[in-house]
């Protein structure tokens, strides 16, 4: 068989969507799913909300791209809108999670050349996790199905198990530039850092003269109830990057700083062609201003809360399946007993049951809803999932 026009590195189900519409999605003969996948926590407001897209239709027909040597009056708003909200004083806008990855690295490394120490480069990172896929992304996990045969990878990483904080601590040598870490681990297995581990690690740079970069791609932009999953924690990072549902849909990251961590960033050290072009801060802040509506993140909380206590209710009914509820907010998961394996619950669910989820690491699925939810799409939920729990299959041995 000859190549195919797309280059063939994703495993492509039937699913092939041609419309969205709030919490569904619809394919090309009209089949409609409920979507409690988002794009993988993108679709923040879901599809086709009618604020983001009024606000796209219109700066389209304004100014789409110019290049960021010119002055940028909606980048600056963006930005200043994300500092009002965070913990940080400077933004970086990308194009990608994995860019806003590249960023805190660089920024994380050059904070420690310019204070003099270069030999500070190392970065101690977690296993399981993942931060993209770049040279420099994949080279801060131990995942060896992101990694075989792109080696030589890039040197000054090193890896703990996550929430080992006793174990990370081990790892700081007179090379170690910080910690970076997911405050809720996604594609790994759905795993919320325990206050101990994340409150630790902040401790630890505060000790050392260390960085703190939180990844936030998925657990932030109130996945998880709050505006940041860190939050949740009582800490600030010195580094974060954001993104799926800083754009609601449309492409966009943002690497954010303290002053002080971003303090080598300066004219010449970074920089992206299309990263905070008009259009891409039109959509982000269409979506901030739908987040920080009065109630709409209290309102993610109770869903959360909510769908966390329906799967409850559900899980003893299938106790030769599901094993655990894992996450926070909107960023839940589920873990199967074997020999149930997650990819085929998630295609099954998919293919027989119209419902959208994803496959995750340690035998776990992903279930990210849309951020604007109700009770009846969790009911619906449920209900596609007991089903799909009811009519799921274990494959024999023969």
């Amino acid at each position: 068989m000859p190549i195919t026009p797309l280059m063939p590195v994703y495993p492509r189900c039937a699913v092939r969507p041609v419309r969205g519409e709030g919490v569904y999605l619809y394919g090309e003969r009209g089949e409609q799913y409920l979507d409690f996948a988002a794009g993988i926590a993108v679709n923040a407001l879901g599809h086709g909300h009618p604020h983001l897209t009024k606000v796209l239709q219109d700066q389209v027909a304004t100014l789409m791209h110019v290049s960021n040597l010119y002055g940028s009056p909606q980048g600056e708003v963006l930005a200043q809108r994300i500092v009002d909200v965070s913990f940080a004083d400077t933004v970086f806008f990308t194009n990608s999670g994995v860019e806003a990855v590249e960023c805190a690295i660089k920024t994380a490394r050059r904070y420690h050349f310019v204070n003099g120490n270069p030999q500070r480069h190392k970065l101690i990172t977690f296993k399981n996790a993942f931060h993209g896929r770049s040279l420099g992304a994949i080279s801060a996990t131990d995942q060896a199905k992101m990694r075989d045969g792109f080696e030589p990878l890039l040197p000054g990483f090193a890896y703990a198990k996550f929430n080992d904080l006793e174990g990370a601590l081990a790892l700081i040598d007179d090379e170690t530039a910080g910690f970076m870490v997911e405050t809720v681990q996604g594609e790994g297995g759905m795993t919320a850092g325990t206050p101990e581990f994340i409150q630790g690690l902040r401790k630890a740079c505060d000790e050392h003269g260390l960085l703190l970069i939180l990844d936030e791609i998925q657990c932030g932009y109130g996945r998880t109830g709050k505006m940041w999953a860190y939050e949740h924690y009582g800490i600030t990072p010195d580094i974060m990057t954001a993104a799926k549902g800083i754009g609601g849909g449309f492409p966009l990251g943002a690497c954010l700083a303290t002053e002080e961590a971003a303090k080598g960033m300066v004219i010449g050290t970074h920089g992206s062609t299309y990263g905070g072009n008009p259009l891409a801060m039109a959509a982000g802040s269409a979506i901030l201003d739908v987040m920080l509506e009065d109630g709409f993140l209290g309102n993610v909380t109770k869903m959360g809360e909510r769908l966390r206590q329906a799967f409850e209710q559900m899980i003893p009914n299938h106790d030769h399946l599901f094993e655990e509820i894992r996450g926070k907010g909107l960023m839940l998961g589920i873990k199967m007993k074997e020999p149930a394996v997650s990819r085929d619950f998630v295609a099954h669910l998919r293919d027989n049951h119209g419902l959208l989820t994803v496959a995750a690491g340690e035998n776990v699925f992903r279930v990210l809803p849309p951020l604007v939810i109700n009770e009846d799409h969790i009911a619906e939920c449920v209900e596609r999932l007991s089903e799909g729990a009811r009519t799921f299959g274990i494959p024999s041995d023969d």
